[in-house]
């Protein structure tokens, strides 16, 4: 039996790494992302509305579908079950708007939507 090699580091790619050199060149039409000082970034932003709406409705979310940066944080919309049946996909469920500033604390929240689980959209 042959011994295994070790294993070798990893160098990040430029477009990969993130850095900031060159991103402009390889996407046309996006700028970089701005960071502001104590702006979280978007995992834990995502992690801040999940955990504090779960709070607020005492459910947890099924999933943060969207997330986006504004001016004065950022905004996501979080799915909740409302209502658990059996099959589970006809369990309501919730879209809710969250909005947090830029330490990740909610600002504010409303409920936009409510849905069968088992309900897709439709393209427009």
């Amino acid at each position: 039996m042959a011994a295994a090699e070790p294993a070798r580091p990893r160098r990040a790619s430029s477009h990969r790494a993130g850095n900031g050199e060159g991103q402009d060149r390889e996407r046309p039409g996006r700028a970089a992302p701005r960071r502001r000082s104590g702006k979280s970034g978007a995992a834990a932003a995502m992690r801040a509305a999940a955990q504090q709406l779960a709070e607020l409705l005492g459910r947890l979310p099924d999933s943060v579908s969207s997330l986006k940066p504004t001016e004065d944080g950022w905004e996501a919309e979080v799915e909740v079950v409302e209502l658990e049946r059996i099959p589970d996909t006809t369990s309501v469920m919730a879209s809710y708007r969250v909005a947090l500033d830029e330490e990740g604390e909610l600002i504010s929240y409303e409920r936009t939507r409510r849905y069968t689980r088992g309900m897709i959209d439709r393209p427009t």
